[in-house]
């Protein structure tokens, strides 16, 4: 490595939970105009990023840029990261569909203006350069619970350790501090899940719900959500990921859910946790959330260094 080549920055796929998220989910329209419209907003995007943080120093405002795979190749070519392909469609007893995808926007900050109008200024700059494939606004719901009523993200990493689980490393020289993003479009049955007892809601999640404490492991069910979600390496240790997921509804059209947001430093981590989900372990064994909360989208992405990006050249 180069003594004076600058430190690695990673894009704050880490960074702490906040109030207000914003994800797009974009494709590139054909031709080459649309691509060089891309790359020159790669190259700008911190530029972008401190214009609007500036005005708000509390705001915690931050932006991760991530590509789908046939994106990767139209952008930048080779090299590319090792382990990116588009989202593996799971058939199971449900069904985790694959959507297209080439351009993950994820846009956090302490107040929703910020990510709206970071947001704006992106979208301004592409133009008809990309189409919008899906465009979710999140938010807090009371102490960080999802619209099911637990909290959600409790297993997070600490911070100590959350790059070990989202950054790539030396297994992929070219693409250190980088990471592997798949995003999902959960829509839940809002009535049918109010409609059983709480003790089933605890069972199927794992939790208690009030105290957000987790079951005894000789308590859980099989099925349950924080099991089949729990998964080791061959030496029994435990992956783990960096989830960032968000509440969102829509009162008028009766449309709730959750945006899962899931970083880690490599794909499998994550279709690990996913197969155990749909098609169950052993199969058949599936997570019952899967009754009440259907995903409507599935795309992986990669998530390229602040460097990275920084260099890329229109």
């Amino acid at each position: 490595m180069n003594a004076h080549a600058p430190a690695l920055i990673s894009q704050p796929v880490c960074a702490p939970l906040t109030p207000a998220a914003l994800f797009l989910v974009l494709n590139i329209a054909p031709g080459e105009a649309a691509e060089t419209a891309v790359r020159e907003l790669c190259g700008d995007l911190s530029s972008l990023l401190r214009g609007v943080g500036f005005r708000d120093l509390q705001g915690e405002l931050s932006c991760v840029m991530g590509f789908g795979s046939e994106a990767w190749d139209r952008l930048f070519g080779a090299p590319r990261p090792k382990n990116l392909h588009p989202f593996r469609e799971i058939n199971g007893v449900h069904r985790a569909v694959s959507t297209p995808g080439d351009i993950l926007l994820h846009i956090r900050a302490m107040r929703p203006d910020l990510c709206f109008e970071l947001a704006m200024h992106v979208m301004d700059r592409l133009g008809e350069a990309v189409t919008t494939e899906d465009e979710v606004h999140g938010f807090k719901f009371f102490d960080n619970r999802d619209l099911l009523g637990f909290v959600d993200g409790t297993e997070n990493p600490v911070p100590q350790v959350a790059g070990a689980a989202a950054l790539v490393g030396d297994e992929d020289p070219d693409f250190i501090g980088g990471s592997y993003a798949i995003v999902q479009k959960y829509l839940h049955d809002m009535k049918g899940w109010n409609a059983q007892p709480v003790e089933r809601q605890e069972t199927i999640i794992g939790r208690f719900k009030l105290s957000d404490i987790e079951m005894k492991d000789e308590a859980k069910a099989p099925y349950a959500h924080n099991v089949l979600t729990n998964i080791d390496d061959e030496n029994g240790e435990q992956l783990q990921i960096v989830r960032d997921n968000m509440p969102f509804g829509e009162v008028g059209k009766g449309e709730f859910g959750t945006y899962f947001m899931g970083y880690a430093r490599e794909p499998g981590r994550i279709e690990r946790m996913l197969d155990n989900m749909f098609i169950g372990s052993p199969p058949g064994n599936y997570d019952r959330l899967l009754d009440f909360s259907r995903a409507v989208t599935g795309t992986l992405f990669f998530v390229p260094t602040v460097n990275f990006l920084d260099d890329v050249e229109a």
